[in-house]
């Protein structure tokens, strides 16, 4: 059987946001699961904690070996740095890694600074999910935009998720990794200012970076993402 695939999104979006990439994983005959994090899509009453977020990573990967293959795992921004950490703390539980617009390491400045900004916008009436509605579409081409908001929208995970990137070191985590490593990052994306640090510090890494894309990669640039994925995909299960 060919080695799973599993996406973990990112910060108030859900699985459905890989519903393109789902697509065609399957379309090659490979298996792929989008996970839900706590607090989010499907799991949107939960709280949202770094070691419920891994948990859901763990459950996800044990699901997989049942059925007889270690995966690889996919990661998007928030889905990006929780990635890291779990395959830092399970050494050889994954085939492989693409860990894609996170590559910037979360700082206190940066961390604070959004979260005054998500109390404000949670003062509107709406708790600010028109305003989200309206910038997912703005940019953000469809049908991309569509699946981006389609699993629901997390509006009260901001703080929660804040707090607990603060607490990660991705860079001495990707240090620890033995397994092939992708990083894809848009062109654009204002979170890949580590880029290289991050490379430098992966033994076993590549990096791609996407034309004309921003922060979004996957929806944004579907088609180039996904020719990504499974590059790094081929390359990972090649050896195992």
């Amino acid at each position: 059987m060919p080695a799973p695939v599993i996406l973990v999104h990112g910060l108030r979006t859900s699985a459905s946001l890989w519903r393109h990439q789902v697509d065609e994983l399957i379309a090659h005959g490979i298996p792929a699961v989008a996970i839900d994090l706590p607090g989010h899509g499907t799991r949107i009453g939960e709280r949202f904690t770094l070691e419920a977020a891994l948990q859901s990573i763990d459950d996800a990967v044990s699901a997989a070996e049942a059925s007889g293959s270690r995966p690889y795992l996919v990661g998007f921004s928030l889905g990006g740095y929780l990635a890291i950490e779990w395959v830092a703390r399970n050494p050889g539980g994954v085939v492989g890694l693409l860990a894609a617009a996170c590559a910037t390491v979360p700082h206190p400045i940066v961390m604070h600074t959004w979260r005054v900004l998500a109390k404000g916008i949670h003062a509107f009436p709406d708790r600010g999910r028109a305003l989200n509605d309206f910038a997912v579409r703005l940019f953000v081409p469809q049908p991309g935009a569509t699946d981006v908001i389609a699993g629901g929208v997390a509006l009260e995970v901001m703080d929660d998720v804040l707090l607990a990137l603060l607490t990660l070191r991705p860079i001495e985590r990707l240090a620890e990794i033995d397994v092939p490593v992708l990083f894809v990052n848009g062109r654009f994306d204002h979170v890949r200012a580590h880029a290289r640090r991050y490379l430098a510090a992966t033994r076993n890494a590549r990096l791609v970076t996407v034309p004309g894309a921003s922060h979004m990669v996957s929806v944004v640039r579907p088609v180039e993402f996904t020719e990504a994925l499974l590059d790094g995909y081929r390359d990972a299960t090649a050896t195992t």
